[in-house]
C-alpha cells in the first residue's frame, strides 16, 4: 500500500508540472537547428557559431551572400562597424560587421498581422572576431533570432509564429552553411 501511495504522489506531481506554463515566453517558439548545430537557448536573442578554422572574413561573406540569394533572401545593407571605429582612431580589435537580410515571402506573413514587427526588420547577421575559449582571436557568425523578436509582440498570431519559426530556421541554416564556407 505504501508503494502505491508513493507512486500516486509522484504521478500527481508529474501531472501538475506538465500543466504549468513555460518558465519563459521565449520557450514557446523557436526555429529548428540542423543536425550537428548547438541547441538554441530560447531565452537568448542571439544564436552564435564559430567559423571553421582557416576560413577568412571574405570567404564567409561570399558564402553568406551566395547562399542567401539561393534561399530567396536579399541583402539590402551592410554596416562595416570596423571601418567606422577605425575612422575614429580606435582599434576595432578585429572584424565587426552587421549584414541585413530580408525574405519578404516569410516576413510578409508577420508584417500583415503585426506591422510593428517592422522595427526588427530586416533580419541581422553579424560577423565578428573575438577571443575564443583559448583566448585566441576567432571569427564568429551570429543571428538575431526572429522568434525571440516576435516574443516581444503582444499576442502574436499563429500565422506570425509559424512564419517567424520558418524564417529563423532558414537563417539558422544559412549561418550554419556560411560558417563552413559552403556555397
Amino acid at each position: 500500500m505504501r508503494l502505491s501511495a508513493v507512486l500516486l504522489m509522484v504521478a500527481c506531481v508529474l501531472c501538475a508540472c506538465s500543466l504549468n506554463a513555460p518558465k519563459s515566453k521565449h520557450a514557446l517558439l523557436s526555429g529548428q537547428v540542423e543536425v550537428g548545430m548547438p541547441a538554441i537557448e530560447p531565452a537568448n536573442a542571439i544564436y552564435e557559431l564559430p567559423v571553421r578554422e582557416g576560413l577568412t572574413y571574405q570567404d564567409v561573406t561570399e558564402s553568406l551572400k551566395s547562399l542567401a540569394l539561393s534561399m530567396n533572401f536579399v541583402n539590402p545593407a551592410n554596416f562595416s562597424i570596423t571601418e567606422h571605429i577605425k575612422n575614429r582612431g580606435i582599434d576595432p580589435q578585429g572584424i565587426k560587421e552587421v549584414q541585413s537580410f530580408c525574405n519578404l515571402s516569410l516576413g510578409t506573413e508577420i508584417f500583415l498581422d503585426h506591422p510593428e514587427f517592422l522595427v526588427f526588420a530586416p533580419c541581422r547577421i553579424a560577423i565578428y572576431e573575438k577571443p575564443d575559449a583559448n583566448q585566441q582571436m576567432r571569427l564568429f557568425i551570429a543571428l538575431a533570432r526572429p522568434t525571440y523578436d516576435l516574443s516581444h509582440i503582444k499576442q502574436p498570431t499563429l500565422r506570425a509564429q509559424q512564419a517567424a519559426r520558418d524564417l529563423e530556421t532558414s537563417l539558422l541554416s544559412l549561418i550554419n552553411k556560411a560558417s563552413k564556407g559552403d556555397f
